[in-house]
């Protein structure tokens, strides 16, 4: 990435810089409340998939303006704040330092596993985006979850050798002599980030001084995206908080089943097949209750029944099985007044689509299905259902 000299950006001179003085030179209106120049700043404004900074500006008066963000517009930094100063008035600007270190976290651990993955399989990180929680880095070739496992270890090994981060310029002339990623051609002074053994990148964010700063990198997942793929990652104390959440929640699922929390992935496993098991013989045993049902009301003709805690699949078997014996139409019920009912409508050999339309008109329903089933829902009283079917009934009569 190129870099623009218009303004003095403190946090290239000390990316540790979290507190400065300095001018407002500028302050306007604009989509985001109030839009603050400075002539000198620490607040790194959103760039290359890195977010910007947010903070607060104090006036000599001590007067505090908040700064929600901050962006570059035609080579100032702009700072979006709540509230309106003065040009000429002088601040401290204090930026929000956990925040920041976190997104160095990140994008450093980035810079390394981008880097990795460029020596090993030659590919090239072509989409990046940095969330509150995690990053997403899109790869142009595919590798496996095994290899994730691999460059994860490799990285990891690069924050522990707390290599140093070489941050510098270079003119036109001198970059053309390096070997380094970039996603597009650049001109006049590029910066290079080099994470020796790792990584040589034009980069204009910031980043840690160290390797060792970052923590831990954590490739969370990988999956196939767009001829390539997208892996989801998190660096640093992000990192720490992920792993501590999953850990919480592997501790209770122990509990819970009564197992080592090494042995909990079993233990789901079992708990699945028992449950798998438990489902299909209760649908047997429904089944078998539906079949007695319908030997009931054999050549009963027209048949209105509402049933409970039925779900959507046992209304339909329970419909079915009913029309092909009853000699009539057979419509099954299955809900309560205040959520409505879910239906099931049949009749053999029949054409429903006129009764089925009508019905969903008067109930306020929804729903279709073939010429002699119908399935869908209605907002209606019991009450309203067994009077619509009754002046039905007596239609047919």
């Amino acid at each position: 990435m190129c870099v623009n000299d218009m303004t003095e950006r403190l946090y290239y001179k000390d990316v540790y810089c979290r507190e400065f003085f300095a001018e407002v030179t500028d302050c306007r209106e604009g989509k985001h409340g109030y839009e603050i120049v400075l002539n000198r700043t620490a607040f790194y404004p959103e760039g290359g998939g890195q977010p910007g900074d947010h903070g607060v500006l104090i006036t000599m008066e001590q007067e505090l303006v908040v700064i929600s963000d901050t962006h570059e517009k035609n080579g100032e930094v702009v700072h979006y704040a709540d509230r309106f100063l003065e040009p000429g008035t002088t601040i401290v600007g204090r930026i929000d330092w956990d925040y920041r270190f976190s997104l160095m976290q990140n994008h450093s651990g980035e810079h390394i596993v981008s880097g990795l993955v460029h020596e090993k399989f030659g590919f090239e990180n072509v989409g990046f985006h940095m969330s509150s929680d995690r990053m997403t880095v899109d790869f142009s070739g595919e590798f496996s979850v095994e290899d994730r496992k691999l460059l994860e270890l490799r990285a990891n090994e690069v924050v522990w050798n707390n290599v140093p981060v070489d941050i510098r310029l270079y003119s036109e002339e001198e970059v053309k002599l390096l070997q380094y990623r970039s996603k597009k051609e650049l001109h006049g002074r590029v910066r290079i980030v080099t994470f020796p053994g790792a990584d040589v990148c034009a980069c204009c964010g910031t980043h840690v001084s160290h390797s060792g700063e970052i923590g831990l990198i954590k490739l969370i997942s990988l999956h196939k995206f767009r001829g390539g793929v997208r892996m989801e990652m998190v660096c640093g104390k992000k990192a720490l908080e992920y792993v501590n959440d999953i850990c919480t929640q592997n501790q209770q699922i122990s509990v819970m089943l009564s197992a080592k929390p090494g042995e909990t992935a079993d233990a789901v496993s079992h708990l699945k097949e028992t449950e798998e098991n438990m489902r299909f013989r209760m649908n047997q045993m429904e089944q078998e209750i539906f079949v007695q049902k319908a030997e009931s009301l054999k050549d009963a003709g027209d048949v209105l029944l509402f049933e409970q805690e039925l779900v959507p699949d046992s209304v339909r078997k329970l419909a079915v099985a009913v029309m092909e014996i009853c000699g009539g139409r057979c419509a099954v019920f299955s809900g309560n007044d205040e959520q409505g009912y879910k239906y099931g409508i049949g009749e053999k050999d029949g054409d429903l689509r006129a009764f089925v339309k009508e019905m969903n008109q008067t109930l306020h329903g929804r729903g279709g299905g073939k010429p002699f089933f119908a399935q869908g829902s209605v907002m209606a009283k019991k009450t309203e259902i067994e009077d619509f079917f009754q002046k039905k009934h007596v239609d047919r009569i």
